[in-house]
């Protein structure tokens, strides 16, 4: 069965990338996840949205960045592709509003898989809530340019009206424009970690990017 204290405690750094994201090289995505990976990121989602990969290499880039995080004792995600999520037999799956529903991921994925859902205001987080998901992505905090449908900023003040909504016990994290600077806004409002893209992938160095999460979320 799925251990949502395990799930809560890896949630604090959570870095989302795709071959998109890494100039469009499985290479250069491998070397920037371990780097961050390295750095203390404690969940990694693929996320490979308008690649140019086939699905063989898909496929292959996410069996990779799964040993890597069983080598870093990270959780590892798999966004949207549930037939993938199975195959790899991922920590997780996370899907948005637009995707398969929450009860046909779970007939799909089992009880054993960690379900995480897109929510963007209140009523979205309590219907996700209702349904059984075991986290939510609320965003986009910020204005963002990595996530073309991450949807309008509802900022620290919409994290907390949703916190607030869901309770204590169902964990967040925040995405969408979460840099070094305004982390600790995220955390103060209530999540219990960061979903990050470009602050860590387009990093001079996706490591020291990755630490410096890391601090901010541990000392808030």
């Amino acid at each position: 069965m799925r251990n949502q204290e395990r799930l809560r405690q890896k949630l604090g750094v959570y870095f989302v990338v795709g071959s998109q994201d890494c100039d469009f090289s499985i290479e250069k995505t491998l070397l920037i996840s371990e780097e961050a990976l390295r750095g203390g990121t404690s969940s990694l989602q693929l996320r490979d949205k308008g690649s140019k990969l086939t699905d063989v290499e898909r496929m292959e880039l996410g069996k990779a960045l799964q040993r890597l995080c069983t080598q870093y004792d990270a959780l590892f995600f798999v966004n949207d592709d549930v037939d993938m999520a199975i195959r790899l037999q991922a920590d997780g799956i996370h899907v948005g509003q637009d995707d398969m529903t929450l009860a046909d991921v779970r007939a799909l994925v089992g009880e054993s898989m960690y379900i995480g859902i897109s929510a963007g205001n209140v009523e979205e987080a309590l219907a996700a809530q209702a349904g059984g998901a075991d986290c939510l992505g609320v965003g986009a905090m910020f204005a963002t340019n990595s996530k073309a449908d991450a949807g309008e900023p509802i900022g620290p003040a919409g994290l907390q009206e949703i916190r607030e909504a869901v309770g204590a016990e169902l964990p967040i994290v925040g995405i969408g424009g979460i840099t070094l600077d305004n982390a600790s806004q995220i955390i103060r409002a209530g999540a219990d970690g960061v979903a990050v893209i470009s602050a860590i992938s387009r990093a001079g160095s996706p490591r020291e990017a990755a630490s410096s999460f890391v601090r901010i979320v541990s000392a808030v």
